[in-house]
């Protein structure tokens, strides 16, 4: 067992640790390693115009994407959370699960499709990549809410509040929302991990102007080895504290559920 986890820690972090190597290489070229030290790979992606703009391309949908998941994701979870008839809430966790199961191409020649059209004519736009990172992201929002809903004993509170005549937005306001904060943290950071480093569909629906990041990076290995790693190594660092940030935000809530126990 310690062997096999060894062999899969190395097999998952050489790759990146190549990577960071490569990025303060001066040169590697037909090379196991690279040769030389420096920084200015990294200058070179700050001063780069196309990293600049998908930079803040990625930003902006990232941003986007958390404020609509909470529009929707939040009253979408407690729905199906309060939904009387149990046949009512499978059928909706299996319709959040779709765009998971169906495959990224899949999803991303369908927006091409329909939206590619004289009546919607709106691919390449970034609020269409918006709404395609929403679809992608929204069913992990709401399944880590529905998950701690159920762990928080959110039902039981609310029965002891209707006792009291507090009504449903009293309720709502007053025990779901502060209930569920820490998992609603820790959901809008697994949203923008996934989100930052979504490719598939953004390569597929993405405008010249709307290039999010890491469409950018691909095209960055075509060019030096050292700029790709140093890119690459910039969205692994981006990604890896969006994911501390809902670890965190799990163990929180974790922490809380034991408070109360």
């Amino acid at each position: 067992m310690g062997l096999t986890t060894f062999l899969y820690s190395v097999y998952l972090l050489a790759p990146i640790a190549l990577l960071l190597v490569g990025s303060f290489g001066a040169t590697w070229t037909n090379t196991l390693l690279p040769t030389g030290f420096t920084f200015d790979w990294y200058a070179t992606v700050a001063e780069d115009p196309s990293f600049r703009r998908a930079f803040l391309t990625s930003l902006e949908v990232v941003a986007a994407t958390c404020v609509i998941n909470v529009l929707l994701g939040v009253p979408f979870a407690y729905a199906v959370f309060s939904a009387a008839n149990r046949g009512v809430r499978l059928a909706a966790r299996i319709f959040t699960l779709l765009p998971v199961a169906v495959p990224e191409l899949v999803l991303g020649f369908g927006f091409i499709i329909v939206f590619s059209s004289d009546v919607l004519p709106w691919l390449g736009s970034t609020w269409l990549l918006i709404c395609a990172h929403c679809v992608l992201t929204l069913p992990y929002l709401v399944g880590t809410l529905l998950t701690d809903m159920d762990r928080l004993g959110i039902s039981e509170m609310e029965k002891v509040a209707e006792t009291l005549s507090a009504g449903f937005w009293r309720r709502f306001i007053d025990i779901v929302l502060p209930s569920i904060r820490y998992s609603l943290l820790s959901g809008l950071m697994m949203v923008t991990a996934i989100s930052i480093g979504e490719f598939q569909i953004s390569n597929l629906i993405s405008g010249f102007l709307s290039r999010t990041y890491p469409v950018v990076l691909l095209q960055a290995f075509y060019g030096a080895t050292g700029l790709a790693c140093a890119a690459t190594v910039i969205l692994i660092v981006l990604a890896l504290l969006a994911a501390g940030g809902g670890a965190f935000g799990a163990r929180l809530t974790r922490m809380r559920q034991k408070v109360r126990v």
